[in-house]
């Protein structure tokens, strides 16, 4: 059973930064997903990663702020199969990030 930990704004207020981002080129069906869940618990992010019906794949993090700054640049240079064209990084809305990261 997992925990759910992670704070809800995008803001490092009380340590911990929370952003949702969606990566846009070739990013299904090169392992993003799980280079995306490899690099958040190796940085120690919790959150989740997915596929979108539009080819996108979406990630809401939340963690440190060094450390989610660290998974913001793994995911926008993606597993090398990949190419990441766009990512579009916002402050998460009110979803708490489960621990572990995992995906969806």
């Amino acid at each position: 059973m997992s925990s759910e930990r992670g704070g809800a704004s995008g803001s490092a207020e009380g340590g911990v930064k929370a952003i949702r981002a969606v990566a846009s080129g070739k990013v299904q069906g090169v392992g993003f997903r799980w280079f995306v869940r490899e690099q958040a618990r190796r940085v120690g992010v919790d959150g989740w990663v997915r596929n979108c019906p539009d080819g996108s794949v979406e990630v809401l993090a939340a963690g440190a702020p060094e450390s989610v700054d660290a998974l913001v640049r793994a995911v926008r240079r993606g597993p090398s199969a990949a190419r990441v064209d766009v990512l579009n990084v916002l402050p998460a809305g009110g979803e708490v990030a489960p621990h572990p990261f995992t995906i969806r």
